[in-house]
């Protein structure tokens, strides 16, 4: 029988009220913090932060030194790439105009939402509330300030959607003028402006 226990190595600081799923891997120096829910076959990197309250569904992984403010939440099989943030705070400042030090009362935190298969590339930074649609792509060193259509690929600074792709990242073949299909799995897409759906949905 498989031994599905949550594995947490000895330098990584997960806090008592944790949730870890069956199977989840939590890697060398990483921070859980109080609150946090993650769901079953995830894998935790070196360095990475889940902050207080968080939610992961099962089968995310969310690589080395990856910061993931509260109240973020993720779905199955989300993957959050090296370095790369979530924020929480739309009008960041240490202190308040008396001088004094922010405290948790004196903010109100937004999140981002991620949905089911998205992936966010190495070091982008998603800035908060936004949410990433399911099956989008989000490139590496990428800015995101609005929300991200599904199966949308976007890039730059700030990030546009530049194409769209397919529930296995890579990216869908336009056969005519708003109709694009996936080569791996046969699916086929209409596009109507920014948004992608089904032609055949199930």
């Amino acid at each position: 029988m498989t031994d599905t226990t949550p594995f947490v190595h000895a330098s990584a600081d997960v806090e008592d009220d944790v949730e870890l799923g069956p199977g989840t891997l939590v890697w060398h120096l990483a921070q859980v913090r109080a609150g946090a829910r993650v769901g079953a076959d995830c894998t935790i990197g070196r360095g990475a932060y889940i902050g207080p309250g968080v939610v992961l569904g099962d089968a995310c992984k969310v690589q080395n030194y990856a910061l993931v403010y509260e109240p973020a939440v993720l779905g199955d099989g989300v993957f959050v790439g090296p370095a790369v943030v979530f924020t929480n705070d739309e009008y960041p400042r240490a202190a308040n105009l008396d001088g004094s030090r922010k405290s948790a009362d004196d903010w109100h935190a937004v999140g981002v939402t991620v949905e089911r298969g998205a992936s966010i590339g190495a070091r982008a930074v998603c800035v908060a509330p936004v949410r990433i649609g399911a099956w989008a792509l989000v490139a590496a060193g990428a800015v995101v300030t609005k929300d991200v259509p599904a199966h949308a690929l976007v890039a730059g600074v700030p990030a546009r959607r530049i194409g769209w792709v397919g529930r296995t990242g890579r990216p869908l073949r336009e056969d005519s003028p708003g109709q694009w299909s996936c080569a791996d799995t046969g699916e086929r897409f209409v596009a109507d402006g920014d948004r992608l759906t089904p032609a055949n949905p199930s």
